[in-house]
């Protein structure tokens, strides 16, 4: 039976590049996203101007790559109804369930998706031409994909947009997130963090206050992976904090 990698093109992830099984290379870079439909119509035409100078001034291929990802907030949920659980103060206990309810509803109508935004550099091996050893193979991509990068990030500043390079860590967890992304979901929920609840001050306090602290997040079953391959917790925007007077 055949492996994973055996289908893939990659033959290694290292010094922050891919290198490819045909003696190319690539480089990948996360760039941050901007929404276009809340813009005026002076600064859509800005954008749309700057993006198409970026795009004649290259002379070489780019592949602009969309990552969709359906996130379990199921953790998330029950986080919620132990704070709830704790809460001493009514009025704060009360504006819990009502914000879990609203994120249940939410999730019942609408996927919840993790959408991340990549630029990929690619380098042919007919570019390179012929080469030696498999070292200098590797430093004559480096050669020419990193005034590229720098190039590609200039021009992304003009967008509006900020571009960032994967590192070989980030690398390796996003190739395998993309080719076990599901069944990573189904084995281990993703575990979500809430800040602490801060207590406001308040002029004339009664003589005890009482203040109960979040309780630790529960621990998460490990997810079979290779032993190279650690793949990070994720962080939900969901914030539970108290109010201040």
């Amino acid at each position: 039976m055949k492996t994973t990698q055996q289908h893939l093109s990659i033959a290694d992830i290292r010094d922050d590049l891919i290198f490819l099984k045909n003696g190319g290379g690539a480089l990948v870079l996360q760039t941050s996203a901007v929404n276009f439909g809340l813009l005026s119509d002076r600064e859509q035409i800005a954008i749309i101007s700057a993006f198409a100078q970026l795009l004649n001034s290259l002379s070489f291929s780019i592949q602009i790559v969309i990552h969709s990802e359906r996130l379990n907030i199921s953790s998330y949920l029950g986080l919620l109804d132990q704070a709830q659980k704790v809460q001493t103060n009514p009025l704060l206990s009360k504006m819990i369930g009502s914000y879990r309810e609203f994120i249940q509803a939410t999730i019942k109508e609408n996927d919840v998706l993790d959408k991340k935004f990549y630029i990929v550099i690619p380098l042919f091996k007919l570019e390179l031409g012929l080469s030696g050893s498999k070292q200098s193979l590797d430093q004559k991509i480096k050669t020419v994909l990193f005034p590229r990068r720098d190039q590609l990030i200039k021009q992304l500043n003009r967008v509006g947009l900020r571009a960032t390079q994967l590192t070989t860590d980030k690398l390796i967890a996003l190739f395998f997130d993309i080719y076990n992304g599901e069944e990573a979901e189904l084995q281990a929920p993703q575990s979500v963090k809430l800040n602490e609840p801060r207590v406001s001050q308040v002029p004339n306090p009664p003589s005890t206050v009482q203040t109960t602290s979040q309780p630790p997040s529960p621990p998460t079953s490990q997810v079979a992976s290779p032993p190279q391959i650690s793949q990070p917790s994720k962080v939900h925007p969901f914030v539970v904090e108290e109010l201040e007077e």
